[in-house]
């Protein structure tokens, strides 16, 4: 349960620590390299992230909400629950991760990867999905917004998911 005021990471590498329920105020962060590492309940509200790896990271909880990211990476990495709303999200992959539950609401994307995540209960209401491509992803259910799905790209059973969403009833 620490306050880090002002924290700026350029260029480092950052491998087995733990910052659960670490606030980090004013925090800036470029060319970080984050492997094994601890970050559940992290606050990074209103942050700047921008060329970060986290690799086999544990981020449950992790607020980035209202922050600016891009060039950004989670590679076999737990979010759940962890919070992304009005957020900026540009060139960011989730690769083989865990993403149950988690927020992003209302946030702008531009070219987000979901490469075989867990995606189950992630909320992405007033969220434009255009362009996203979801369909190595798994889930049972999502929070979404019917006119933001349009050019969302999804498997074929997913197509059958997001059908009855929208009322369709199918018939073999």
């Amino acid at each position: 349960n620490e306050v880090v005021d002002r924290v700026y990471l350029y260029k480092a590498v950052i491998k087995n620590c733990k910052f659960t329920n670490t606030e980090f105020r004013n925090n800036s962060m470029t060319d970080v390299y984050f492997e094994d590492c601890d970050l559940s309940n992290c606050n990074m509200r209103n942050s700047s992230i921008h060329k970060v790896i986290f690799k086999n990271c544990k981020l449950l909880g992790a607020n980035f909400t209202e922050s600016s990211i891009g060039n950004l990476q989670f590679e076999n990495s737990v979010l759940n629950l962890s919070l992304f709303g009005d957020s900026k999200l540009e060139k960011v992959i989730y690769r083989d991760s865990v993403l149950k539950s988690t927020d992003f609401y209302d946030c702008k994307f531009k070219k987000v990867d979901f490469n075989r995540c867990d995606i189950d209960g992630a909320n992405f209401e007033q969220t434009s999905l255009n362009g996203i491509d979801i369909s190595s992803s798994t889930f049972n259910e999502l929070t979404v917004s019917i006119s933001n799905l349009n050019g969302c790209k999804v498997s074929s059973n997913q197509a059958v998911q997001f059908a009855t969403l929208i009322g369709l009833k199918i018939v073999d």
